[in-house]
């Protein structure tokens, strides 16, 4: 990535090219940030990170950006001394960073995204692609500003890398893998990949707002029973049902909020996974669409980027540690064998415990984040799932659209009723968490 800080060419040829479409600003466009975002995305779709995995990425890359930028504006606050373990990080002190033309702080925050985002994915160079063109098209030509700025990118960068990296994230890459528990109601691999439990450890994963992954611990899931009558049974009877009488209207909530990043197809012997965005892409997504419409500045459009990926990633830690302590079955296993052994539910079951559902935590809580920020009436339109050749759907408000993503996963025949409602409540508890905890204004309030 460093390699970037020399690539004058590129540099101003977009910059000229710029000059004659008459689009060059005094300083870059706001758009540059959400382009930036896309293409993280982009590549975090591309190296099929799971979807914990994923919240990790946003979380850091944004981080780095956004405490970049506040070294240049006043009125907002680092995370240091709010965010578990977060570093103080200084203004430059040298002579010749004092000025304030030295430093172009939004090109520093791109640098920074990208740099730390760099180092957390597969394919970096995939990602620096994305760099050199929109660093270049910052549009920045004085050498020394340029040169300045990244260096103040990369000072903000090795600091939140060095606060990754004591996230315990590389300790459970070092976990015996996961022993399946043998008892009856417990999870077991499914159709058709029967793939190994997916991020076991992650409630082992340092929070940035949570005092522990256990703080939203919601209440047990029904106990198993496959009596006829049972609360547990009744459950997964409106699964079977609800699946098999879905209309139009259902399956396209289903597919538009699947979000599955390994869909694994299978045609006779021949297995190939299928590339799709994860769900906490899908709020990111929806956190960029909305900063746009809404006109948001740099320091605006960074911090909810921040507090939205805080959401995501306090909300995995959360509802994972619920998942690998109940452990809870998968609706397609009771039904096959205790109901109908052809059913097959419309979207494939994740290869993790049922209780709680991810989609509803995680939807929650960033549906409360932005909520704080844009209002609990603010209207979209999601053009998210449109690359996978769904359409656009409107949402009159953000906690219409987790709503939504709650209830497809029953749509789909993935989760029971007790793992939506009981999810979204723990989302809506870490969401408030992360706004009460995490105050990125001086000043309460938009």
């Amino acid at each position: 990535m460093e390699k970037v800080i020399r690539n004058r060419a590129l540099r101003y040829f977009v910059y000229a090219l710029c000059m004659l479409a008459g689009t060059t600003h005094a300083q870059p466009r706001t758009a540059l940030l959400h382009r930036a975002e896309h293409n993280l995305t982009r590549v975090i779709v591309h190296d099929i990170f799971s979807p914990p995995v994923a919240s990790r990425i946003y979380l850091y890359a944004n981080a780095a950006a956004y405490e970049t930028l506040v070294l240049g504006n006043e009125g907002y606050k680092s995370l240091y001394g709010q965010a578990n373990g977060f570093p103080r990080i200084e203004a430059p002190r040298e002579k010749d960073w004092r000025a304030s033309g030295d430093i172009n702080y939004k090109l520093a925050a791109l640098y920074a995204f990208f740099r730390t985002g760099g180092q957390l994915v597969f394919s970096e160079p995939m990602l620096k692609d994305s760099a050199e063109s929109i660093l270049a098209s910052c549009g920045e030509h004085d050498e020394a500003v340029y040169q300045n700025s990244l260096r103040l990118g990369e000072m903000v960068s090795d600091s939140i890398l060095a606060w990754a990296a004591r996230d315990n994230y590389a300790a459970t890459r070092k976990k015996r893998r996961y022993t399946y528990s043998k008892e009856k109601g417990k999870w077991m691999p499914t159709p058709p990949g029967y793939i190994d439990a997916v991020e076991p450890y992650w409630s082992q994963i340092r929070p940035v707002s949570l005092d522990s992954a256990a703080q939203f611990k919601p209440i047990p899931p029904p106990a198993f029973s496959t009596e006829p009558g049972s609360v547990f049974m009744k459950e997964v009877k409106e699964v079977y049902d609800r699946t098999r009488s879905l209309g139009k209207e259902e399956i396209l909530i289903a597919s538009f909020w699947d979000c599955n990043p390994f869909y694994l197809n299978t045609q006779g012997h021949l297995n190939f996974a299928t590339k799709k965005l994860s769900p906490g892409g899908h709020w990111i997504s929806i956190a960029g669409q909305t900063m746009e419409s809404a006109g948001k500045n740099w320091i605006e459009s960074s911090a909810v980027y921040l507090l939205t990926s805080i959401a995501l990633f306090d909300g995995f830690i959360s509802c994972w540690d619920e998942k690998y302590r109940s452990q809870f079955i998968r609706p397609e296993t009771v039904i096959n064998a205790h109901m109908d052994e052809k059913w097959r539910p419309l979207l494939q079951t994740p290869p993790f415990p049922e209780y709680t559902s991810g989609h509803s935590v995680i939807s929650a809580a960033a549906a409360e984040v932005l909520e704080a920020r844009l209002g609990a009436n603010f209207a979209f339109d999601d053009h998210t799932e449109t690359p996978y050749g769904l359409p656009v759907r409107h949402f009159a408000s953000f906690a219409a659209a987790a709503e939504e993503a709650g209830i497809s996963r029953l749509y789909g025949g993935i989760h029971y009723r007790a793992a939506i409602v009981n999810g979204q409540k723990q989302g809506r508890g870490i969401g408030l968490q992360v706004i009460q905890k995490i105050r990125l204004k001086e000043t309460i309030g938009k």
